[in-house]
């Protein structure tokens, strides 16, 4: 077993470690392991047992994480561990998130080896995902440290439940996010998630204000329970309000897996209504996912209203944006990273052993 000594922990009164990663704050005896599974206290001090080891490795388009203003049309590495300081009851990766088996983890690489092979074969960026990277902060960040000397990317993939000291570090060494913000009401992160809203909502402010990290948010509609219309309402006036108009919103389908198999999916017109009432509402970017609508799915100049980024599931069709992310109808800078054409990768998923891809 792999282990690397973690950070962000320290002893407390009753001889117990307490691990200071997010807000659970976890008190651990000897080989007692934290909520999250990987953390752990070993020889007297918390440790991560799954450092340099993955669940597999996928290269998706970047649209899949989703960013879609982040180099749209771009090949991005993705990858997990095991774990989750999450405990949510409709898990959508929930084999690898709420796994208590690290015989899952099949795939090792190191940051250096990630960084090589996402180099070598032009590959924009990595992206931490499928589990929670606040978890394998130690790991994430050495692999984000070794990749940017190679001019690569790094994605975090996040619940954005993290402590304030690590959010710092963490965060400095990412270059976007995809936030899920799963709900805005303490009932439902208390009853679905087994969290609280508030540090979420800290995170959100803190990267936005704080970091020159591209912040986008996805939110999973689930019917019953996030999905009135006051409560998209209250979630996109406090965005618009306390973030920008401009944070892109990504409003995904709900589909029955894990502790929720009863609950019905959630239908097309539903999302299309959350996106209706978060325009409304002053966002200027929102979008719709696990559904087929190009209309819903395509990005348009604030400026004018040209569609600037056609989208159709994945893949990109129109572009209208300069090299420097312009519109090239009225000149309005279009928010996000944008250089140069756009990426060519289409909607394609491909998986690879890292072993056999340098």
């Amino acid at each position: 077993m792999l282990t690397q000594i973690g950070r962000y922990w320290a002893p407390i009164a009753d001889g117990r470690l307490e691990c200071q990663i997010c807000p659970r704050l976890c008190h651990l005896k000897e080989g007692q392991r934290g909520m999250c599974f990987v953390r752990m206290r070993q020889d007297n001090a918390v440790v991560l047992d799954t450092y340099g080891r993955s669940s597999g490795f996928c290269i998706d388009p970047i649209e899949k994480k989703p960013l879609n203003h982040f180099y749209p049309g771009t090949p991005v590495l993705s990858f997990g561990t095991a774990g989750c300081n999450l405990a949510c009851k409709f898990c959508q990766n929930h084999d690898m998130s709420k796994s208590r088996e690290t015989d899952i983890l099949t795939e090792q690489a190191s940051p250096q080896q990630l960084a090589n092979v996402a180099a070598a074969n032009n590959i924009k960026s990595i992206a931490y995902t499928y589990n929670d990277p606040v978890i394998f902060l130690e790991y994430a960040v050495d692999i984000a440290k070794a990749c940017r000397k190679k001019g690569v990317k790094s994605v975090a993939v996040t619940a954005g439940y993290i402590e304030p000291e690590p959010r710092i570090e963490f965060f400095d060494h990412m270059d976007a996010a995809n936030v899920d913000l799963k709900a805005f009401t303490e009932e439902f992160y208390f009853k679905l998630a087994g969290a609280h809203l508030q540090p979420v909502l800290d995170t959100l402010e803190y990267l936005v204000h704080h970091t020159d990290v591209w912040v986008e948010i996805t939110t999973l509609l689930i019917p019953g329970s996030n999905d009135s219309t006051k409560e998209i309402k209250q979630m996109s006036e406090w965005i618009c309000t306390k973030l920008s108009p401009d944070v892109p919103l990504h409003f995904t389908a709900f589909h029955p897996d894990f502790r929720m198999l009863d609950t019905p999916p959630t239908p097309i017109e539903t999302l299309l209504k959350a996106r209706h009432i978060a325009q409304e509402t002053g966002l200027n970017h929102v979008y719709i996912g696990n559904a087929h609508h190009k209309a819903a799915q395509s990005s348009y100049c604030q400026g004018c209203g040209a569609c600037v980024i056609g989208r159709d599931w994945h893949a990109l069709s129109e572009w209208g944006l300069t090299d420097f992310g312009a519109c090239t109808t009225c000149g309005t800078l279009f928010p996000g990273r944008i250089s140069g054409p756009p990426g060519k990768w289409g909607r394609k998923r491909q998986k690879v052993r890292i072993a056999n891809f340098e």
